[in-house]
């Protein structure tokens, strides 16, 4: 195979970064750019891909200077950027993420893409867990750090290089790339509002599923449980008759069992959510081929990702909490899952982006009066911008205001820093304060803070 050299230009992002090691240990030539780096911002995350024999420079163009260099960016990337217009002027081949990923994912023996509006990062660690323990060596591309395979030297493990014929995908349906996608097996756990309507995600979902040999489809989703069933495997909690079914669900604090198929499971994360995510991973084992009692074994082990329901820590008798939740799916199943227990909830969500905050709103205000107790209490920040729209007529300041005449506590908060003075001045002992939002890395940094703030 014939070394090129690659630039990816935000390369600490969250689906740029685990595409960059995937190519790296390939053997090819990487280099990047991002704007955090420029900043200042998550330090040891840039430090450590230097390790990796990755070459970083600032955004201003000076890392592109040959016509031989393939320049990748996000569709998110302005045409303005420095690097872009270097690679204008210089000659350089310009492609996107998304096409560099479905080229490599669509070259491999057995490809496995996961869909979904929500949950797709968890499924696809799970699957990949469950194929490297059962010693597959699969390559795996993930939105998040999967705990698992983070250790010291590989603190921000988002993707897996293997030499195994597998290679597992989470696939993105928020800019139509999920229709360059081939895969032998679509594992798709929901369709709910997001970042498109409805009709374009129905249409989206509908053609991913249909050019798969096997389908894996949540039928307690209403949305998926319309799909045709001719090449699927299908999959239940509540009950539906599917292929594989749960049963015997009991919660914990830090977990879950339950059986699939009078097979015990026990999971090391919590929430009825992870269970339909297992049956959604055991059902993409069983559709490769793989034991599914072994499968289900090996979830026991998994260890989960990061920024999913992740307990940053405990100070005065308050437990603070790192969560992804930034949709409406993925909010409702982290406040069912932490409302299986007691305690109050003091809720803080920074939205990213006005474009996702406007297209999304209205089910955003009714997920948060839906699911919060009279008792919770919910403050909202100015959304984070990284660029796309800049439509601002749609802002958090709106969606407190009809939360606030749905019954609900909620505040807005322009400035992130006041927010956590806010939490931590609130918190009692027992309370849980939850910090929700996606695309920001600075987030855990956040949740941080409060803690420290907690234990002075």
């Amino acid at each position: 195979m014939a070394k090129r050299d690659y630039f990816f230009c935000g390369i600490g992002g969250s689906g740029m970064m685990p595409l960059a090691l995937i190519v790296a240990g390939q053997g090819h030539r990487v280099a990047g750019s991002d704007r955090s780096l420029d900043q200042g911002r998550t330090a040891p995350k840039f430090e450590w891909l230097r390790s990796k024999g990755i070459a970083l420079f600032p955004q201003d163009g000076s890392g592109i200077t040959r016509a031989e260099q393939i320049v990748v960016a996000s569709t998110a990337v302005e045409e303005t950027v420095p690097d872009i217009v270097a690679a204008h002027r210089v000659g350089a081949a310009r492609l996107r993420r998304a096409d560099l990923l479905a080229a490599l994912f669509n070259a491999s023996q057995m490809g496995i893409a996961v869909g979904g509006t929500s949950g797709k990062s968890t499924v696809t660690g799970m699957i990949g867990w469950i194929f490297h323990a059962l010693g597959q060596d699969p390559t795996v591309m993930n939105g998040a750090v999967m705990k698992n395979f983070a250790t010291p030297d590989a603190p921000f493990a988002s993707a897996l290089v293997g030499n195994g014929p597998a290679f597992i995908s989470e696939v993105d349906e928020s800019d139509g790339s999920i229709a360059l996608y081939t895969p032998d097996i679509a594992v798709l756990n929901n369709i709910a509002l997001d970042h498109k309507s409805m009709d374009e995600l129905r249409t989206l979902f509908g053609n991913f599923t249909r050019q798969a040999r096997i389908a894996v489809l949540n039928l307690d989703n209403p949305e998926v449980a319309r799909f045709p069933r001719d090449n699927a495997r299908t999959y239940s909690i509540t009950g539906q008759m599917a292929d594989l079914m749960a049963a015997d669900i009991v919660e914990r604090p830090n977990g879950v069992d339950f059986t699939v198929n009078g097979t015990p499971v026990s999971l090391q994360v919590p929430g009825r959510h992870n269970v339909s995510n297992t049956l959604a991973a055991l059902a993409a084992a069983d559709a490769a081929g793989l034991d599914l009692a072994q499968a289900a074994r090996a979830l026991g082990g998994f260890m989960g990702l990061r920024r999913r329901m992740e307990i940053a820590g405990t100070a005065g008798g308050v437990t603070v909490i790192d969560d992804f939740g930034h949709n409406p799916d993925k909010i409702s199943a982290t406040l069912s899952a932490l409302h299986a227990f007691p305690g109050r909830l003091l809720l803080f969500f920074q939205p990213h982006g006005y474009g996702p905050l406007k297209q999304m709103g209205h089910e955003l205000v009714r997920t948060f009066a839906q699911h919060m107790r009279a008792e919770d209490q919910l403050i909202l920040c100015d959304p984070v911008y990284f660029g796309g729209t800049v439509d601002r007529s749609v802002g958090s300041a709106e969606l407190v205001a009809d939360i606030v005449a749905m019954g609900r506590q909620a505040a807005h908060i322009p400035e992130r820093a006041e927010c956590g003075d806010r939490l931590a001045a609130l918190a009692q002992a027992g309370d849980r304060i939850v910090i929700m939002g996606a695309r920001d890395d600075t987030l855990s940094a956040f949740a941080a803070d409060i803690l420290a703030k907690l234990g002075r």
